[in-house]
């Protein structure tokens, strides 16, 4: 596993621990399996970013203190400049951009986020709130829940991210698209 996943992987141990919670206490407060936890704060595992969005959420902490270990200082407003957000790279074909990180108490978390083709399925994810997409480049399946919705630049969609939601670049070609989670 790469770097960059091992390293948030240690915060969320370090948070943990000035939580003074057990393995136990942490998963039963993010809705997931003591062993999922551990996975996670092994660094060995992927860590899904809506399991960071939810950590953060429960904990009351930034998405960006977990994310790159620094937290948001504006108040008014933050300017992320073309190819500068902060980069997550949960593994090779899915790639984040936060386009918020600056901003304190944000009510929303913006991601440019790129899916490069693969021959694997729909990896499917639920977090709290609603989520709302918008492409920017390519086309890419989308599924939620039982539907299969195909999306195509300048598509956008809004839904109910409790629901279980995936998707997949399509045509062999990647896939660009903005995510907003919603809390």
């Amino acid at each position: 596993m790469n770097t960059q996943i091992k390293q948030i992987a240690e915060r969320l141990q370090g948070l943990r621990d000035a939580l003074n919670l057990t393995i136990e206490q942490t998963a039963e407060k993010c809705g997931i399996s003591a062993e999922n936890y551990i996975r996670f704060e092994s660094g060995n595992d992927d860590i899904p970013m809506s399991f960071l969005f939810q950590v953060a959420q429960n904990f009351g902490i930034e998405i960006t203190a977990l994310i790159a270990g620094e937290d948001p200082h504006s108040a008014s407003y933050f300017v992320t400049r073309k190819g500068k957000g902060i980069r997550v790279e949960r593994r090779k074909s899915y790639k984040y951009q936060t386009l918020a990180s600056g901003f304190k108490h944000a009510k929303a978390e913006p991601f440019e986020v790129t899916i490069q083709p693969n021959e694997k399925s729909i990896q499917l994810n639920t977090h709290e709130g609603q989520e709302f997409n918008f492409v920017i480049e390519g086309d890419m399946q989308m599924r939620i829940g039982e539907n299969n919705i195909t999306l195509s630049q300048g598509d956008s969609i809004y839904f109910d991210a409790t629901k279980a939601h995936g998707m997949k670049a399509l045509n062999g070609k990647k896939v660009t698209f903005l995510a907003i989670i919603i809390s």
